[in-house]
Parts: structure tokens; sequence; C-alpha cells
């Protein structure tokens, strides 16, 4: 499974602030007020999705939408303000993010960062020039960005170590190991 690129991001930006501005302003005519809140649902679900597809990760993709949904089932249901309601869902694109795609707590924590980042960015956009379409770009621009956040030291190294690796040192290595496995089988 290939892991997501920043340029994969760009794309997926631009998508997603011309499916929902032209979502927001078809259905605004139509439905009126609760459209703002389903154009947000309706991204952080295509969102998501595409985080639970690209990532490396195997195990947990089906419970991790199915928590998503409940979630956001619940966050309808309950009716909090917009701000409070597009906060709760930048937390849990954070938090498939980090289960999915971090393996330390200063990756996730930089990603919380970026998260909050990125939220500001999209407000300020939104503020500044009342464009919905810059105010999604923005906040998907800057999401992005997550592929840029260093993997823990531990698995740094571990993967600097095997590319530094000679083929036959590796082979040599997994042939010892099995043959100790297979000696201590008795």
């Amino acid at each position: 499974m290939r892991t997501p690129t920043f340029f994969e991001g760009v794309g997926l930006a631009l998508a997603a602030s011309l499916v929902g501005s032209a979502t927001h302003t078809a259905l605004s005519t139509v439905a009126g007020g609760g459209v703002l809140r389903l154009v947000i649902a309706g991204l952080a679900l295509g969102y998501v999705v595409y985080l639970l597809a690209r990532s490396p990760g195997r195990v947990g993709r089906v419970t991790a939408l199915a928590a998503w949904g409940g979630m956001a089932a619940l966050l309808w249901l309950a009716t909090p303000s917009v701000a409070l309601y597009l906060l709760l869902h930048v937390g849990a694109i954070w938090l498939v993010r980090s289960l999915f795609f971090h393996s330390s707590l200063f990756a996730a924590a930089a990603d919380l960062a970026l998260g909050v980042l990125a939220l500001a960015a999209g407000v300020w956009a939104v503020v500044h020039t009342g464009s919905l379409l810059l105010g999604i770009w923005c906040f998907f621009l800057v999401q992005s960005l997550f592929v840029a956040i260093p993997p823990s030291p531990a698995r740094r190294s571990k993967a600097d170590r095997q590319d530094r690796e000679d083929p036959f040192e590796h082979a040599h290595r997994v042939a010892e190991a099995a043959v100790r496995r297979l000696s201590s089988v008795r």
C-alpha cells in the first residue's frame, strides 16, 4: 500500500474545496440552515475514508470508520455550535491519522499542532475573503503537510540501518534467526 504524498494531498485539497463549496452553494439555496454542518461532515467523511484507504495498517479500518460514524451521528444529534462541531471533526481526523500513520507521541503531537494550524488557516481564509472555497482549500492544503512529519527515532534508525545493509548480510541474518527458531522448538 502506497503512503500518501504531498502532491496527492494538494489534489485532494483542490477536489475537496471544489466539491465542498459547490455542495454548500447548491444546498443552501434549497435547504437553508444546517448545510454547513452537512458539508463539514461530508468532507470529514471523505477525508477519513481517504486516510483509511491509504494507511499502511490493515487492522482496524472498519472499526475506525464505524467509530467516526458514531461520533458524527452523535454530533449531528447534539447540535453543538458550528465552531465546536468543526473542532470535533478536526479532532477525529487527527485521531485517525495518529492511530494509522504515527507511531510516536512526538509525531502525534506534531500532527495535532498541524491540525490546529490547518483549522486556523481555514478560518482565517474564510474570515478575510468570505469564500468557503478558499477556506476549505487552505484547511486541506495545510493538512496535506502531515506526510512531512518524521517517524519516531527508533523507526527511522531501523529504516536507515536496513537501507545501508548489504543484501547478503540481511539474508544471512534471516537464515541464522530461522536456524535458531528451529533449534529451540524441541
